[in-house]
């Protein structure tokens, strides 16, 4: 879909395409519960993200429903000028990353799969550096 259709701010486009994902992710997709393209103005040096929700209750007396739990993807945009250099980055470095970090994450322990985690891929300067995040 165009970035007109998705309303994307002019000047904005994402760096990659859900047949990137798809194709870098195969049969993975299917622990993925959610993929966004965000559409806000590209906001600091994060161009993908994805992070896990844990099947444990966000606040007392109510759980997650089960539809929830899993993997959420967010591709976020980039100044258009910087997709061409952005997008084969994300392809040979953070994609490789994601099929990874989802596959451990299936046989991970119980510890780790109750708690929620993230990952923040970041281009600063031509250079992607990946960061994680635990909450909980």
């Amino acid at each position: 879909m165009s970035a007109r259709n998705r309303r994307l701010p002019r000047g904005l486009a994402w760096p990659l395409t859900t047949t990137d994902i798809t194709e870098h992710l195969g049969p993975l997709m299917s622990e993925v519960r959610d993929l966004d393209f965000l559409t806000g103005p590209a906001g600091g040096t994060i161009v993908l993200s994805a992070s896990w929700t844990a099947p444990l209750p966000r606040t007392y007396g109510r759980s997650i429903h089960p539809d929830s739990v899993g993997f959420s993807l967010y591709v976020h945009p980039v100044p258009t000028p910087q997709r061409a250099t952005t997008r084969p980055l994300l392809r040979t470095q953070a994609l490789p990353q994601l099929h990874t970090w989802i596959t451990q994450s299936l046989t991970a322990t119980e510890t780790w799969r109750l708690t929620p985690h993230q990952r923040y891929w970041h281009l600063t300067d031509g250079r992607l550096t990946q960061v994680d995040e635990t909450t909980g």
